[in-house]
């Protein structure tokens, strides 16, 4: 163990000492039109670790004006994504990566991996699915009780009719839903596979449904940074699938997305849009993430470009045909802020300002100095698009000498408007109100 300690220190430091420092903020970042500075690629990557240190009694994050923010439910296991059922109970994935056996091998994903436990993603993923109820209506549940477990690093959640849609990491499955119940009616039945295996960069996987149901569109990340572990590790990776439940079926909706995430309806123009993990270690200023709406058999760029014709030229070999195709997202959210969680507003119960656009969960960066992301931010939209810049929703999440107290993840909107926040190094879920 000392030696393991020992060791993880001076690799951190090494690692430290080869980074960059940005030269822009994250505002510059940000937006329809983010400032795009050269690539600027050292021997080894930036590493600015938040360590995980958790919530101190009676600490909370730090409410935007007009709203207030307790605990909903403490305790949890690393809860990483909700999903609110129609009579106000609220699903929480209990879930962490799954063993990657090939995406650990060699001695620099040795130290990152050494360094990511730092972060708080090194414990073992609990692989359940837990209910919380609030009975009573006062803003905190009173039970919890495990509605599915043993799955597979469990993430995404979609109730069509009685059948609850859970995104393992490695396929789709079909859980048995009744009304009121506390647990599943059943075991987990699988729909489709997803890509995963023994190198399974992005583990997570999203779902949602579309408005009549019938079709299911689910987030699969890529296998790597840039390709690096070769264009055949990606297959049916970095992507938006289609599929049909009922037939159990899958096709392609959308492709180079590097890692998306959250998925919401836009309803004015009925959209699917996504919020995407963009690539690192190419400076503390490149690439932001992004929000973007979602194009059917549209191309993104990953992993030979970035924003529309952006060439990364780490990309062997390079694909110029492709960078022609590619198409610059929507909204920029900021360099290396880990963008996750996403949510409609539509419904809420929060000031008028918050009426119109999208929640949006920032887990956090590593590979940026200063930090950025570890909050809950809005962006608004008008006419079916964002406009202006985003509002802080949720901050404190770091402390004053860079410790993250927790980092948000999934968002939702409960039952009575209110803004739940999955916080995974907190191991509590938030839920910001209106100010009485």
């Amino acid at each position: 163990m000392k030696i393991t300690l020992i060791a993880l220190a001076a690799a951190t430091a090494v690692l430290a000492g080869c980074g960059d420092i940005a030269t822009l903020t994250v505002d510059a970042g940000t937006g329809a039109n983010p400032a795009l500075p050269p690539p600027h690629k050292t021997l080894l990557p930036t590493v600015n670790i938040a360590p995980a240190r958790g919530w101190a009694e009676g600490e909370t994050p730090t409410a935007a004006a007009g709203t207030s923010v307790k605990a909903f439910a403490r305790g949890l296991d690393h809860p990483r994504w909700l999903y609110v059922l129609p009579n106000g109970d609220v699903l929480v994935a209990e879930t962490n990566a799954p063993p990657k056996p090939e995406d650990n091998k060699g001695l620099r994903n040795w130290v990152m991996g050494l360094v990511m436990k730092k972060a708080g993603a090194g414990t073992p993923s609990a692989n359940r699915l837990v209910l919380l109820r609030d009975a009573d209506g006062d803003g905190v549940a009173e039970t919890r009780t495990v509605f599915a477990e043993d799955l597979h690093s469990p993430f995404g959640m979609a109730l069509v009719g009685n059948d609850l849609y859970v995104a393992d990491t490695d396929a789709l499955v079909r859980l048995p839903y009744t009304p009121g119940a506390t647990r599943a009616g059943g075991p987990a039945q699988p729909v489709v596979d997803l890509p995963a295996g023994p190198r399974n960069h992005h583990w997570t996987k999203n779902v949602i449904a579309s408005r009549d149901g019938t079709q299911l569109f689910v987030t699969v990340g890529s296998n790597s940074n840039v390709g690096e572990n070769g264009m055949a590790a990606e297959e049916g990776r970095a992507a938006i699938w289609q599929v049909d439940p009922k037939a159990g079926t899958k096709r392609l909706f959308a492709t180079g997305l590097r890692n998306p995430n959250g998925m919401a309806w836009e309803p004015t123009t009925r959209t699917l849009w996504t919020v995407a993990n963009e690539r690192d270690e190419i400076g503390s200023d490149l690439v932001p993430d992004y929000l973007t709406s979602v194009r059917e058999g549209a191309f993104y760029g990953w992993p030979y470009s970035y924003y529309g014709q952006h060439v990364d030229a780490r990309v062997t070999p390079p694909r110029p045909d492709l960078v022609a195709k590619a198409i610059p997202p929507d909204y920029a959210l900021g360099p290396h802020t880990a963008s996750l969680g996403l949510a409609w507003s539509q419904g809420t119960s929060l000031p008028a300002r918050f009426a119109s656009g999208m929640f949006i969960g920032q887990h956090g960066s590593w590979n940026r100095q200063p930090h950025s992301g570890y909050k809950v931010i809005f962006v608004p939209f008008s006419g079916g698009k964002p406009t202006g810049a985003p509002v802080d929703v949720l901050t404190g999440f770091l402390t004053g000498d860079g410790k993250a107290q927790g980092r948000p993840v999934g968002v939702a909107l409960d039952a009575k408007g209110a803004l739940l926040v999955a916080d995974d190094v907190g191991n509590v879920i938030w839920r910001v109100s209106a100010a009485p």
